[in-house]
């Protein structure tokens, strides 16, 4: 009987074990991952690229308010999709995020 693949965020966590990354690390690598998923419909990483990484990108900045340091970390994240994949080109900064008045 043939071995099923491992699942994705079981990857993820492997990757970050190799790198010797703290457990915080890896729960928050798992969740971007998660998150970038559930934005895109539940549509596995491998079938996107840097659009879709540039709408999540606009979305955390736009509608979640977040931080550039938080949303250069998903980028890091992104840019590591898969052992089998190279990275994808992503956009050279993370967008701005609006000002609040």
């Amino acid at each position: 009987m043939a071995e099923k693949p491992q699942k994705l965020l079981d990857q993820v966590r492997d990757a970050i074990h190799l790198k010797h990354y703290s457990i915080r690390t890896e729960q928050a690598y798992v969740d971007w991952v998660r998150r970038f998923i559930l934005f895109h419909d539940k549509r596995h990483p491998a079938e996107m690229g840097a659009a879709e990484i540039e709408a999540f990108l606009t979305h955390l900045a736009v509608n979640k308010n977040v931080a550039a340091s938080t949303q250069n970390q998903a980028v890091r994240l992104s840019s590591r999709r898969s052992p089998q994949r190279p990275p994808l080109p992503l956009p050279t900064s993370a967008p701005a995020r609006p000002r609040s008045h």
